[in-house]
């Protein structure tokens, strides 16, 4: 069923992961969510960091919550990668490049604390920032750049306090050895 204008629709999918309808945004993430699609971006920047961001605490969802750089939705018949760069520019106020699958088939289901569910296949990106990064502030609280060792670390002692899209995408991302693919000088 298509609901309102198609700048706030999610795109609702079945459990083969075909479209079979929209909802609006707001209304789709409660307590029972269906399955939609989404999209998660890590940001690197030229020095092979990655780019961390906590959660506006506004935000319906894992508020406060640190997470990898960037999440969203696309709208109706949108490319993935179009989704991204238009998301960096609208959540982080940055320009992407060389935006690149790395976990193309990622799907999670979670549920925070206030009982908001997240029911998302939401292949992963990674892409390249080319300008500075000037967070929306409805969106990030704070962000910081850090190295592969320090992200490693904070998932090894501190995995309550990431998000657990977060958390799953960085154990697929490190069993596969993807960041000596992406990063330079890194592995």
């Amino acid at each position: 069923m298509d609901h309102g204008d198609d700048e706030d629709l999610v795109v609702l999918l079945d459990e083969a992961r075909r479209p079979v309808g929209t909802a609006p945004r707001e209304g789709v993430h409660g307590t029972d969510t269906p399955l939609h699609l989404a999209f998660s971006c890590w940001l690197l920047d030229a020095d092979g960091r990655i780019l961390v961001t906590r959660r506006a605490l506004g935000k319906r969802s894992w508020p406060g919550v640190w997470t990898n750089s960037f999440c969203g939705h696309p709208r109706p018949g949108e490319a993935l990668e179009d989704a991204v760069v238009r998301h960096g520019r609208r959540e982080l106020g940055v320009e992407v490049a060389d935006v690149r699958p790395l976990l193309p088939d990622f799907t999670y289901r979670a549920v925070d604390a206030s009982g908001v569910v997240e029911h998302e296949f939401c292949p992963v990106f990674v892409a390249r920032a080319v300008s500075t990064v000037t967070p929306a502030p409805d969106e990030v609280a704070e962000h910081h750049w850090i190295t592969l060792d320090d992200y490693r670390a904070s998932l090894a002692t501190a995995p309550w306090a990431l998000s657990p899209w977060m958390v799953e995408q960085a154990r697929q991302i490190d069993a596969a050895d993807l960041w000596s693919r992406v990063a330079p000088g890194e592995g």
